[in-house]
């Protein structure tokens, strides 16, 4: 389910997805395909790891690349959940062919 809230977001962050819905600044966006695709995967990657420790796990990625790196977007960027959609976000049969668990390739590889 997809849901806008213009006053919700950060800067230019303009989608996020808390399982299960998706959460837009704008209703324009509900047009953008490789923002939906973006945050499809990301419900996935929940889904899989049984939402909680999905962001168990984020969190704490997060505090690690922000010490690797010290600009939080790049931190932000470098996450392996984060790495894995928009590395697929143009690929609309990507969650078809998709493996279980296939953040876990970004964790460590650039």
């Amino acid at each position: 389910m997809i849901l806008v809230f213009k006053h919700f977001f950060y800067r230019n962050y303009v989608g996020l997805s808390l399982w299960p819905f998706i959460f837009l600044k704008n209703h324009k966006l509900k047009n953008d395909k490789e923002l939906i695709n973006h945050e499809k995967i990301h419900l996935r990657q929940q889904q899989e790891l049984l939402i909680l420790p999905f962001y168990i796990f984020y969190i704490l990625e997060w505090l690690v690349r922000s010490v690797l790196y010290p600009d939080t977007y790049r931190a932000y960027q470098n996450l392996s959940f984060e790495r894995e959609a928009y590395m697929n976000e143009r690929k609309s049969d990507y969650l078809i062919n998709r493996r279980p668990f296939s953040f876990m390739k970004y964790l460590f590889h650039k």
